[in-house]
């Protein structure tokens, strides 16, 4: 077996639309689909900008909850861990970017061995980080 990469996470929101503009208006990430399926549902996938394609490394699948059990996960999909990591070329760039559009950091930028980084959070309680590792 050789599995190729991973494309797709699926992130359980309250809105497609809601979670659409956040990810794009506040994050610049590219929406590279939003299409209307049957009963209702959307297939929205929502990619950081570097990758034109589904399969250009990973990218977020949008998923409206549609029961209590699914409303119950959005926001603690991770169980309150970071559970995504955002690669950034230019730290101070992007933060301040990320500040302007209305993003919630959970802390200061903080230097680490590894680089430069903060955590975030989506409008839902979903945390990441935002990280520029240091030049190897």
């Amino acid at each position: 077996m050789t599995i190729q990469s991973l494309f797709l996470v699926t992130l359980v929101v309250d809105d497609y639309d809601r979670a659409k503009a956040f990810y794009c208006d506040c994050l610049g990430f590219d929406c590279l689909q939003d299409e209307t399926q049957p009963e209702g549902k959307r297939w929205v996938v929502v990619k950081p900008k570097g990758g034109a394609r589904v399969g250009d490394g990973a990218a977020f699948l949008l998923a409206q909850a549609a029961d209590a059990t699914q409303r119950a996960a959005i926001g603690n999909q991770t169980g309150g861990r970071v559970g995504f990591f955002l690669k950034t070329d230019d730290f101070a760039r992007d933060h301040a970017a990320m500040l302007a559009a209305g993003v919630r950091f959970l802390e200061e930028p903080r230097h680490e061995v590894y680089g430069t980084v903060a955590v975030f959070a989506d409008p839902y309680g979903n945390s990441f980080d935002l990280i520029q590792h240091h030049a190897a």
